[in-house]
Order: C-alpha cells, then sequence, then structure tokens
C-alpha cells in the first residue's frame, strides 16, 4: 500500500512522499504541466464554496414569490386548471332531495419556461489571485437570479390591462383586469359585478368607488363573491399618498374634522417592480392566494467547468418555473389615464 502521510518515505521507492495534498494529487495523476493541474485543483476545490456564494445571494435579498402566490412544487411540463362556477342555494328538504351540479368554468395552461444565466473565469483571475473577482461573479450571478423571478412575479399585475400570455393562456381570453369578463353559465348577465377595471387616480374618492366595485364583483354564476379588499398595492411612486389615504384619522383632504373612512382599511403594498407610477390594485389576501399559483418545477441550481481550449472556467445557472391566475375576482385594478 502506498503511505501518504506526510514527511515519510515511499518504501518502494525510496523517495520523500509529497508533503502536500496538491503535490501527492499532480504525480498520482501524472499531470506534467503543474501550473495547469493546480488550476484544476482550484476549480474543483471552490465548487462548494461557489455554489454556497450564488445560492447565499440569492436568499439574501427579501423574496415577493412566497408572500404574493402559492407555492407549488411541480413534477410536469404542464399544468392545466379547469374552473368550476359555484352550486346554487339549498331547496328546503320535504322528503325528497334535490341534487344540482357545476357548469365547467375557464381552462388555464401554463407550460413551465426555463431561465439561465452563464459567467466566464477568466485564467488571469487565477494567476493574478483575483479571487474577489471571482465571489463577485458568482454573488453577482445569485442576484441576477434573484432579480429575474421578482420580474417575473410582478408581471401579474404590471401585464393585467393586456391579456398576458407569457406563462399561461386563459380560454376567457381577455386582460386579467378588464371590462370584457363572460361567463361559461348560460342565462347569466355580465352587465354588473364582472367588470374589475377602473380608471381613476389614487385619492379617497376613487377608492371608494374602487372598493364598491370589489365588493360588487360576481362569480360564474352571477353570485355576488362577498368579499372586501384588504390590500393596495402601489408602486412606490404613490406611497406617500397612500400613506395620508390609509393613515390620516379624520381631516383628510379637507379643513374639517370629518372622520376618515379608509383609516387602517387597508393595507399598503409599495413594490418597486410596479412600474408605471400611476397604476395600483386592490386585492383580498384571502381570494389571491387562493387564485394566484407558482409552481417550481426547476429550483435555482449551479454547475461549472473548465474550457480547455480557452483557459477559462465557465459557471452557470438555472431555473424552471411558471405562475397563473385562476380566476379574476381577487383583483380590481385601476389603468389611470
Amino acid at each position: 500500500s502506498y503511505n501518504i502521510r506526510r514527511g515519510q518515505t515511499d518504501a518502494m521507492t525510496g523517495e520523500k512522499v509529497p508533503r502536500t495534498f496538491n503535490e501527492f494529487f499532480l504525480d498520482l495523476t501524472g499531470l506534467k504541466d503543474k501550473k495547469l493541474a493546480e488550476i484544476q485543483i482550484f476549480l474543483k476545490s471552490r465548487m462548494v464554496p461557489d455554489r454556497e456564494l450564488t445560492l447565499g445571494e440569492f436568499e439574501a435579498h427579501p423574496d415577493i414569490v412566497p408572500e404574493l402566490y402559492a407555492v407549488k412544487d411541480a413534477d410536469r411540463d404542464t399544468e392545466r386548471v379547469t374552473g368550476l362556477s359555484p352550486m346554487g342555494d339549498f331547496s328546503e328538504y320535504t322528503g325528497t332531495l334535490a341534487y344540482d351540479g357545476q357548469t365547467q368554468g375557464y381552462d388555464v395552461t401554463e407550460t413551465h419556461k426555463q431561465f439561465a444565466l452563464g459567467i466566464q473565469i477568466e485564467r488571469t483571475f487565477y494567476d493574478d489571485s483575483q479571487f474577489d473577482v471571482i465571489d463577485d461573479l458568482f454573488k453577482g450571478l445569485g442576484r441576477s437570479a434573484h432579480k429575474t423571478r421578482q420580474k417575473h412575479a410582478s408581471r401579474i399585475f404590471t401585464s393585467s390591462f393586456s391579456n398576458d400570455t407569457f406563462f399561461y393562456t386563459h380560454s376567457e381570453a381577455v386582460a386579467l383586469c378588464s371590462n370584457s369578463h363572460t361567463t361559461t353559465v348560460s342565462g347569466v348577465s355580465t352587465a354588473n359585478g364582472f367588470d374589475n377595471l377602473a380608471t381613476g387616480a389614487l385619492s379617497p374618492v376613487s377608492l371608494t368607488t374602487m372598493i364598491t366595485q370589489f365588493r360588487k364583483l360576481r362569480d360564474l354564476a352571477g353570485e355576488p363573491i362577498d368579499e372586501s379588499p384588504t390590500e393596495l398595492w402601489i408602486p412606490i411612486d404613490l406611497q406617500d399618498r397612500a400613506g395620508e389615504i390609509i393613515k390620516t384619522v379624520e381631516g383628510l383632504d379637507t379643513s374639517s374634522g370629518t372622520k376618515n373612512p379608509h383609516y387602517q382599511r387597508l393595507t399598503v403594498k409599495p413594490w418597486v417592480r410596479l412600474t408605471d407610477v400611476n397604476d395600483f390594485w386592490l386585492t383580498s389576501e384571502k381570494l389571491r392566494k387562493d387564485s394566484l399559483r407558482w409552481y417550481e418545477r426547476i429550483p435555482l441550481e449551479i454547475a461549472k467547468m473548465e474550457s480547455f481550449d480557452q483557459f477559462i472556467a465557465k459557471g452557470r445557472a438555472y431555473m424552471r418555473y411558471g405562475v397563473l391566475y385562476r380566476y379574476h375576482q381577487f383583483v380590481v385594478g385601476a389603468q389611470v389615464t
């Protein structure tokens, strides 16, 4: 057997055993280019810390995804959700049981998308001991992954006024926030309670109008959903104005001491990813969590390899996920004109 304890003499060759593991590795593998072999050892030794740097940076920033969506694991390429109308009212029981069924609603089909990004580590970074630069590259990969997910999470609002088909397709084929919503239940009028689009700028008056509009929303059968909004999602540009409206006890926009009905009525959700400086959204937290789904197909993964001919190392990150909404009655959106 080959004794690799440091400082001892090999019984077969009479030579000193290498003093370091790297030297032993070079002799054992027969690599003649000591510098190249050292680089290969360096790359292998950094695999775990580089992965930890990327994942650590990815997880170091606040993540809106689990707050905004119901996050679910996925084990297939496509997710399909079919809506159902609610059942009718109970009837008086007089000895014969009345049966009811549900009408099929709209279908939502979501296909998980792949997202990836790579970095290159030049040979000179190793030769010149620029290890902090290498650290920054892998940290940057983690930050980029986080940023990408936050942008995609925000699409549910930022693309809510158009028929967004990036992640999913709805058989209803209208925008999330629209005055053109329909129903699959025959005989149900959509003249009232199906419009979840507003246009007024944020103010106490427009907020009152939108809250009333939300409370009058109807389901596929034309029945009131009987829910109230609990959240106000806004761009950071409206944060001060929203704070005035929600936190003023009395005398809001008036010299009198009139009580403010909006005082602590809603939870204000300012978000830098909401890029239109005027648009805002009312949501019910309960209905939002029930409607919005984020499917995690492949969580963020990291890999690294050496490019032999180009004298560089390459790192890459990969993730796969998708989102959808099941129904629109969780939100009223204001597309301010």
